[in-house]
């Protein structure tokens, strides 16, 4: 995943808070809806495919039923290629100060 497609998965405010809903815990789209509780279950599901195009989040299927859980490790690649791409120099001073301190 690129800085932009990442950026625009997580632009939306809905999207957001169901990433925020997601973090540790799977759950199924019924359950994303009452958590927002004012997005109906259409537009709930157009945003967890957003995310799971964008690889932010994963899904399992269990009967009937897909649950969702926030992928963690591309959540960290995606935010260390930003700082990488557009705060080098910060990468640099943090080395330096762990290295100082030690």
């Amino acid at each position: 995943m690129n800085a932009v497609t990442f950026a625009k998965a997580i632009a939306d405010e809905t999207r957001q808070q169901i990433m925020t809903h997601l973090c540790c815990q799977w759950l199924c789209v019924s359950d994303v809806v009452n958590k927002l509780g004012n997005v109906r279950q259409p537009t709930v599901s157009h945003h967890l495919s957003i995310l799971r195009d964008a690889g932010l989040v994963t899904s399992r299927r269990e009967g009937k039923q897909i649950f969702y859980s926030l992928n963690q490790d591309a959540i960290m690649t995606c935010c260390n290629m930003l700082v990488q791409n557009f705060a080098p120099e910060k990468i640099a001073i943090n080395s330096i100060e762990v290295v100082d301190s030690e």
